[in-house]
């Protein structure tokens, strides 16, 4: 399935997304291509798998286009060994806030400390109910997407 991404990302400013969850999913995620404007990923969520290829953002970070295909298990843990950077891991909480339901990464390893809350819009200029756990707006910040985390990830920041 591909087509236009159109989101917003968010820092996380408290746990209280935790208690509004209505499902979580654990998340290892490498990068095969890890370029500026062109990305291609392999996904393990839970006990299922993806191969996503995501281009170039526009609209100042709000959109871009997205391709994804459910893989096999086994084709999965192949693709890992042909990653060029971090792993990403992560845990994914679903919460529903109004007409919209927020991802929330909460992120491991290299990235510990980290939480992160996206909303996907059908526009640019789709307004959403802002809960009140979001913090600074962060979308069009390359040093908060996961592509870049696996690059540098958020133990290295200054």
């Amino acid at each position: 399935m591909g087509g236009l991404e159109i989101e917003r990302k968010f820092l996380v400013a408290d746990d209280s997304y935790k208690s509004l969850a209505t499902s979580s999913s654990h998340i290892k995620q490498g990068y095969i291509c890890n370029e500026r404007g062109r990305t291609v990923r392999v996904r393990l969520r839970d006990e299922r798998a993806y191969l996503t290829i995501k281009g170039p953002s526009h609209d100042d970070g709000l959109s871009r286009y997205e391709f994804e295909q459910e893989i096999s298990l086994a084709d999965a843990e192949q693709l890992f060994h042909l990653c060029v950077s971090g792993v990403i891991d992560k845990r994914r909480y679903l919460v529903p806030v109004g007409r919209h339901t927020f991802e929330i990464d909460e992120f491991y390893g290299a990235n510990a400390g980290l939480v992160v809350a996206e909303v996907e819009l059908s526009t640019t200029k789709e307004s959403f109910e802002r809960p009140s756990f979001l913090a600074e707006e962060v979308t069009g910040d390359r040093r908060y997407y996961n592509s870049m985390l696996s690059k540098k990830p958020f133990s290295l920041w200054d």
